[in-house]
């Protein structure tokens, strides 16, 4: 079993025999701490507030993005508040106390508006294939599909994500396998066909290959 619960042996297995660059990457990285504790903060305790995190952390470090989501949690003592708390708050005042754009101040509300109404059910999501959760998600504003992407990677830990859309995968890609330049969406799907069924763990790969020297 690995780390956090998640037991990644079979993905690691597959990505080491179908791609002899993922392989050099795994090697110069290490274990997959995907889904540990200490992984991106660690999974939030629910639906609602990993969207509100995936949120926050819109376009901005990992780092400010915890900080962020701190702030925000001590203006509703400690707890990230509930739909109908950030509903009733100011909305000009929980953008200055959190230290939020107007824009995510706006798109917290709105999916807070959704939850509330009932138009979106997050207790719905678990049974649905991952094309449904984003067909769901994606109704609330401010929601895309990097955003999707990372709450099936990181919160319902769905095994195979490939989040193209986003610029550090691009990056990663690039290097680890001597592009000329970072990768289009449809190049990085193609380049993906090997990691098949377990993109999400190639993809926590590459991400890591960042921070590590290469080899």
């Amino acid at each position: 079993m690995g780390p956090g619960g998640r037991d990644h042996r079979d993905a690691v297995e597959h990505l080491r025999r179908s791609d002899p660059v993922m392989a050099s990457v795994i090697d110069r990285v290490g274990p997959c701490l995907l889904g540990h504790p200490t992984d991106r903060g660690g999974p939030a305790p629910d639906h609602y507030g990993a969207l509100v995190r995936s949120i926050v952390g819109q376009q901005v470090s990992v780092h400010a993005a915890r900080s962020m989501v701190a702030r925000l949690q001590d203006r509703f003592g400690g707890r990230t508040p509930t739909p109908a708390q950030i509903l009733a708050d100011d909305p000009e005042q929980l953008r200055a106390a959190a230290g939020l754009s107007r824009s995510k101040a706006a798109f917290l509300r709105d999916l807070a508006a959704a939850v509330e109404s009932g138009t979106l059910v997050l207790e719905d999501l678990d049974h649905l294939p991952d094309e449904e959760v984003a067909a769901q998600l994606t109704q609330v504003r401010g929601i895309g599909q990097w955003t999707v992407d990372m709450f099936l990677i990181f919160h319902l830990g769905r095994p195979d994500v490939l989040p193209v859309g986003d610029l550090g995968l691009r990056r990663a890609a690039l290097l680890a396998y001597r592009l000329r330049k970072l990768p289009e969406p449809p190049r990085l799907k193609r380049l993906a066909r090997p990691w098949r069924p377990w993109r999400s763990v190639a993809t926590w790969y590459l991400w890591a290959s960042l921070r590590v020297q290469p080899a």
